[in-house]
């Protein structure tokens, strides 16, 4: 598969004056809950509306989706307001029925992205289609395999395709739900970058609060779209509550995210600097969160030492870590004298924590 200008066609001939907006409740659970805030979503940025039918839990045991019915709700809301619906699928049964239900955009799920025997059945049944089809990244931080489920989709001759940045699972506890690894997005577009990219916002963060924050990045880092969750009774959704929104503040969030558009020279090359700038901001939030991490165990080295009333300071062990560090860097293109300053900053840093617990 080779970047193309088409593949950017079925997005281009939109004409937004804004980014793709896909919104709805995680989980279709009745046909008021479903039609209430299909009504609540007309006439807004707002392009399809998404309901989850078949939810797959992590466990067992929880609500996994109203299933086909839920169908029959989504064509009503394409008859009452006019919004193309959208709806994710799992296999060929998923497939056979949506589109016997006319739904405009299909998405893969990260669960299915992780199984080449899954995509392949979902290709198979969508061969030749002209519906939209959207792939989330799988699971785990995999560009080969994410862009692998697109390919079996672009051989099944599938012109309408994208991929959809939900970020990735992890054991660490961060604030994040789902870890966004920007930087394994950045290299997708690098390699397909008329290949259209929507943002999860919802599966990234877990909380409603942080949704604008990730919004604004992946505007920022040229996405051209998002994927909100959206409830008029968020708290009380039978799925994924906490991270849902109103409709109400879903068009608050559309009207306060900064949209940059490419209209000139002086424009594209605004436009370019702030994309550049975003990848250092995302870079640098993991600097800190790594450098975090770091201190937490120097806290620990500093407990043993502690225990078995040792100096703090090791010479030895610092000299030679310092001598690889700078070797490292070289290889990276970092001065000896950057390299010097920094690792003497951070084991200056990690002294005074060891020093705090050894003197507690």
């Amino acid at each position: 598969m080779e970047n193309k200008k088409e593949m950017r066609k079925w997005l281009d001939d939109m004409n937004l004056g804004h980014p793709l907006v896909v919104a709805g409740p995680c989980s279709a659970e009745t046909e008021d809950q479903v039609l209430k805030i299909a009504h609540d979503l007309k006439d807004t940025d707002v392009s399809y509306y998404r309901a989850g039918i078949w939810k797959p839990r992590t466990r067992p045991g929880n609500f996994e989706g109203v299933g086909a019915i839920g169908l029959k709700w989504l064509q009503k809301v394409k008859e009452e307001t006019g919004l193309k619906t959208a709806t994710e699928v799992a296999n060929r049964t998923h497939v056979d029925l949506a589109l016997e239900h006319d739904v405009d955009l299909l998405w893969i799920g990260a669960r299915s992205t992780v199984s080449p025997f899954i995509v392949q059945e979902i290709a198979d049944a969508l061969e030749g289609t002209d519906k939209i089809v959207l792939v989330k990244n799988p699971v785990n931080p995999d560009l080969s395999l994410w862009l692998g489920a697109v390919e079996r989709l672009h051989s099944a001759n599938i012109e309408k395709l994208g991929v959809i940045h939900r970020g990735f699972s992890t054991y660490e506890k961060t604030k994040y739900r789902n870890i966004p690894e920007w930087q394994l997005a950045i290299e997708l577009q690098t390699k397909f970058p008329d290949l259209p990219i929507i943002n999860d916002p919802s599966h990234i963060t877990g909380k409603r609060d942080m949704i604008f924050d990730v919004s604004q990045t992946a505007l920022d880092l040229n996405f051209d779209g998002l994927m909100i969750e959206t409830h008029y009774d968020p708290d009380n959704a039978w799925s994924d509550a906490a991270q849902q929104v109103t409709p109400k503040t879903l068009v608050q969030i559309m009207k306060d995210l900064r949209i940059r558009k490419e209209t000139d020279e002086e424009a594209e090359y605004k436009n370019n600097l702030s994309n550049l700038r975003a990848q250092i901001d995302v870079l640098d939030n993991q600097l800190i969160d790594l450098l975090g991490k770091r201190m937490k165990v120097s806290d620990g080295i500093g407990e043993l030492k502690k225990q078995k009333n040792v100096a703090v300071l090791q010479s030895n062990r610092w000299n030679a870590i310092l001598g690889n560090m700078i070797l490292e860097g070289e290889q990276r293109g970092l001065s000896e004298e950057f390299v010097l300053k920094m690792f003497k900053a951070i084991h200056q840093e990690s002294i005074n924590h060891q020093e705090k617990i050894i003197n507690a």
